[in-house]
């Protein structure tokens, strides 16, 4: 089968045996993965001599299930996240806690974006807002984007703000600027004043003056959750003056780099952890599948694996402005 890895900061195509199937584990053909461009990108920008393999979203068909796995058949469709055992690759050995049958109505590339759609749902579920407040989301980037879309659906007053222009207006139910001044105006003028209930960081760059600003968009007691690549650099007489919650969203869920979840394949219980990173895949499949959210905006540019080195080369060097691509394994 055919891989994607990345080594000394480039990208290239690599043969690998088809895994073997094992207990509580899931063979899977890959029909799409998607490109997460902002963790892709660095990942790539800091390998070293050893190869990496990138990638954590993607979709498929069942090969072959291992012993314990139930509610799956071959021939079936599936979600899938989560690196290392989800990556850029033609044949894919899935724990059976990261994966999650897609209902019919929902399309196979809307399905391989459920790994940035798990990541978006415990983003908001970490900043623990309640019904009717409201939250800014600062930075448009497809996770951006999969974060106010979701916040909107579940009726939170959301306000959204990026540079691009073009970004903002891919978001057609939701209140967006380009212009932090306006943004300002607006977030103000729906809260008497009194400002966020929640800020969700989404943009990348290590150094953000959107650190310092987010506590500024506030109000008293509010919450500034750290999505993107931003180092938390909050000065802290704005953190004390209105007693701020710093807090930072970690991948897609309970779950989520826990061996014995991920790599045993063994689930938390139900009723003392109602969110893993495996259940918020489901959830994320449910809003698509129920038309809540539309994540056809970000499916229009596929690829094919053999150009998948061309294309993260564009990624690079900045030659592209797409939020996203999702790889074709069909050839």
């Amino acid at each position: 089968m055919k891989s994607i890895v990345a080594s000394n900061k480039k990208v290239k195509i690599i043969e690998e045996e088809i895994p073997s199937i094992k207990p509580s584990h899931i063979l899977i053909k890959t029909l799409y993965s998607a490109i997460s461009p902002g963790t892709e990108l660095s990942m790539i920008e800091n390998s070293g001599g050893k190869e990496y393999a990138i990638g954590y979203s993607a979709v498929g068909t069942v090969v072959e299930c291992g012993e314990d796995v139930e509610g799956l058949e071959k021939g079936g469709i599936v979600a899938c996240y989560g690196a290392p055992y989800v990556r850029h690759s033609e044949y894919l050995l899935v724990p059976k806690t990261l994966c999650s049958k897609v209902p019919n109505q929902v399309s196979a590339e809307e399905a391989s974006l459920c790994g940035l759609g798990a990541i978006a749902i415990h983003a908001i579920r970490i900043a623990n807002l309640q019904f009717g407040e409201t939250v800014v989301v600062a930075g448009l980037g497809v996770l951006g984007q999969l974060i106010a879309k979701i916040a909107d659906a579940a009726a939170y007053n959301v306000i959204a703000y990026d540079i691009s222009e073009d970004r903002t207006r891919m978001l057609e139910k939701v209140a967006s600027f380009s212009s932090i001044e306006n943004m300002e105006t607006a977030l103000y003028q729906s809260t008497n004043n009194y400002g966020a209930d929640a800020v969700l960081l989404c943009a990348g760059g290590k150094r953000s003056i959107l650190t310092k600003q987010s506590l500024g968009w506030i109000r008293n007691k509010g919450k500034v959750v750290i999505v993107g690549d931003i180092e938390p650099d909050f000065p802290r007489d704005l953190m004390f003056g209105k007693e701020a919650q710093i807090l930072i969203s970690r991948a897609g869920g309970p779950g989520r780099y826990d061996k014995i979840y991920e790599q045993q394949a063994i689930d938390y219980p139900y009723g003392y952890i109602r969110w893993t990173e495996g259940r918020n895949i489901g959830e994320y499949l449910r809003l698509v599948d129920e038309k809540r959210i539309d994540v056809q905006p970000f499916i229009k540019e596929k690829v094919l694996l053999r150009d998948v080195p061309a294309v993260f080369e564009s990624l690079l060097n900045k030659n592209s402005t797409t939020l996203t691509k999702l790889i074709d394994y069909s050839n």
